[in-house]
């Protein structure tokens, strides 16, 4: 989550005029978690079930889920239910012994990798991913200089949150990170990271990675074949490739199962996670075998959850689906329509229209200048029709459209038409 959707579109207690069974649950919620959790929206929504792109609230509403990339087939899929169950009442350990789970998983999972990408290791979460590549990078290299975009995020570790700009001002980026702009062509892409990793190598910080997420998430949804001659760059100053596929993999871009193939590239290691499981808590990284010895032989891993049994069955449903169901020519197919509708719609607000598959990001003015506000203020209009998306981006002032991959054409309609409306509003 970057900063400007934890803070433009976030509901801060003591604001707003709230119902009064919602004001005691936030009240509620702020004595029990604390000061640091942050609610959508400017009126919070309380649910209690989903099913497929649907959220229910307490009343019974539904909301259109436009934005989850946890659970990417839906809500409480039927099949990656019954396989999470199922495993759960057979077998739920760990990595240290012996299972066919666990290496069934890993077959399924680099089927979809090019050859040189073939070793796999399990965690729980996309943080936990990009930690562990991390100290992978660190030991292949000996370096720890590590170069990301101006509004990245990358996950909530100590190592993590030190290199995720987006999390603001209040979380202080490490002394061995540099970042770029997020990438307008390759060839300047590309003599940014080459400058970064000079600047690190100027004060006696050895370079280990360039990270990145291949769809520039975070910078404002940045489809584009960008990173061949910045993958250059980085090899050339002694570090490795991270493709974090957090939230492009698993064929959220329709054409392909991960950014990274967009751009043409293979990288050193790919990490991913959120729609790995659907919702259950199950990641990865796969390495090039080369870049993970140095590491494997100087370091036992083992993570309890990560790579159970459980997970492993949970993670080979989720790509059974996208495999049977066709979800990646689902995406490609709806993802194009609502950018067609997006792009026929007519408001001095609207800018650039931004898509790859099922990720879209729609650039929001005033006054033909980037406008945070007015971007927050349509998120809470389309909430208030129970269409859910967020914003995102350096300015606060792209819109983040992110449905499930199984989104249908009369779903796809809807949220054209609920946008429509809160155009009116603007």
């Amino acid at each position: 989550m970057s900063r400007d959707e934890t803070m433009v579109n976030a509901f801060v207690p003591g604001l707003g005029n709230l119902p009064p069974e919602t004001e005691a649950l936030v009240a509620r919620r702020q004595r029990l978690l604390g000061p640091a959790y942050r609610l959508f929206y400017e009126t919070p929504v309380h649910f209690v079930r989903a099913q497929g792109a649907w959220l229910y609230d307490a009343q019974g509403a539904a909301y259109l889920d436009c934005y989850n990339n946890v659970a990417s087939l839906g809500h409480a899929h039927p099949r990656v239910l019954e396989a999470t169950a199922r495993q759960a009442a057979i077998y739920a350990s760990h990595t240290r012994y012996l299972n066919d789970t666990v290496l069934d998983c890993a077959e399924k999972l680099l089927s979809h990798f090019p050859p040189e990408l073939s070793q796999v290791m399990f965690t729980c979460t996309g943080s936990e991913a990009n930690d562990l590549a991390l100290r992978i990078c660190f030991a292949a290299t000996g370096g720890t200089g590590l170069v990301v975009t101006e509004n990245a995020y990358h996950g909530v570790t100590h190592l993590m949150a030190g290199a995720s700009p987006s999390l603001g001002p209040g979380v202080n980026l490490g002394p061995h990170v540099r970042t770029v702009p997020a990438p307008r062509d390759a060839a300047s892409f590309a003599a940014d990271v080459a400058a970064a990793f000079a600047d690190l190598s100027r004060h006696g910080v050895k370079p280990a990675a360039l990270l990145v997420d291949t769809i520039f998430s975070s910078d404002g949804v940045i489809p584009g074949a960008f990173l061949g001659p910045a993958v250059q760059a980085t090899h050339e100053a002694g570090a490795l490739m991270i493709a974090d596929e957090v939230q492009p993999g698993f064929g959220r871009t329709g054409a392909h199962w991960w950014g990274f193939q967009t751009h043409g590239i293979t990288p050193d290691l790919v990490t991913m996670g959120k729609p790995m499981g659907n919702g259950y808590p199950v990641a990865a990284l796969v390495a090039k075998p080369e870049v993970l010895l140095p590491f494997g032989t100087k370091a036992r891993y083992f993570n309890t959850f990560g790579g159970n049994a459980v997970a492993c069955a949970t993670a080979m449903a989720v790509m059974e689906v996208i495999e049977t169901d066709d979800l990646l020519a689902n995406a490609s197919r709806i993802g194009a329509l609502m950018a067609e509708g997006l792009r026929s719609l007519t408001h001095e607000a609207l800018g650039e229209t931004r898509q790859a598959g099922l990720f879209l990001g729609l650039d929001i003015l005033e006054d033909g200048h980037p406008s945070a506000a007015r971007a927050a203020r349509l998120v809470n209009l389309l909430r208030e029709a129970r269409v859910l998306i967020s914003a995102t981006g350096p300015k606060g002032h792209v819109l983040k459209i992110r449905p499930p991959l199984i989104l249908t054409e009369a779903q796809a309609d809807l949220f054209l038409t609920a946008t429509k409306a809160a155009l009116r509003l603007l």
